[in-house]
Order: C-alpha cells, then structure tokens, then sequence
C-alpha cells in the first residue's frame, strides 16, 4: 500500500524536516533514546520523525528545535515547495556539517569543544584556518 500523502499523511516537507533533525542529533552526538527522553516521546517515535512518517506537531517541533539548539527555520530552510531556497552559504555550511560528521576525528571535537574557554576557541579556529590555508596553496 502507498504512503498516506492526504491530509494527514506525510509529505516531502516531513521527510526534508527529518533528515535536518537527524543530521543535527547526529552533529551533536544525541542518541535517539537521548533525544526521544528530553522531548517526552518513545525512541521509536523520533525514529518516525526523522523518516519522516510522522508529522511533528508545532509545540513538539518547539521542543525538539530547544534541544537540538536550532530554529524552526533552520529545519525548513530548502524544504521542498518552500518559498525560500537554501542559499549558497547554507548548502555549503550542510556540505561542511555532513563532511564533519563523517569525519571519526572530527566527532571527538565536540565533546571536548564546550569545555574549552573562548580564547582558546579563537586561537584553535585560527590555526585550523591557517594550516587550511597553507595546504591549500601548497596543492
């Protein structure tokens, strides 16, 4: 049997919504069940969000957007039928965050990321900027 796409039914703006959930639980290092927890729902049922075979009610959305520390807007931009497309600059930032996630070195940054004191930040994100930088003209 097809996928319900009446007026319940999900549609492709559910399935964009939860892939962007997905790619952000999975940038911050949240498990299903860590995620599910917060927000007061089954691991099963954010499992059907990101699919996106379920509908995320607004409060819900509200909820999930407060954990995964995003706007609402930030899981619609380059939604399917939307009026706004994703930007350059926003393709771009979704390429470098699914590059970042792929990378197993890079996920061990962010645990460590939060406890480091701002200075330190600025001073790590201009080396990396640097050495980028000198690779890049070396090849």
């Amino acid at each position: 049997m097809p996928p319900t796409t009446g007026p319940k039914g999900s549609r492709p703006v559910d399935e964009h919504v939860g892939a962007r959930i997905r790619l952000r639980r999975n940038m911050l290092g949240i498990s299903q069940t860590e995620i599910s927890n917060r927000i007061g729902v089954s691991y099963q049922q954010v499992q059907k969000y990101e699919k996106g075979l379920n509908r995320i009610g607004s409060s819900r959305l509200m909820q999930i957007c407060d954990v995964l520390q995003v706007t609402p807007g930030w899981l619609f931009e380059g939604a399917p039928g939307s009026q706004s497309k994703a930007t350059a600059a926003t393709r771009q930032m979704d390429a470098a965050f699914a590059a970042f996630q792929a990378d197993d070195v890079a996920r061990q940054l962010l645990p460590v990321w939060g406890r480091l004191p701002a200075q330190i930040k600025r001073l790590m994100v201009a080396l990396m900027i640097a050495v980028a930088d000198e690779r890049t003209e070396h090849e």
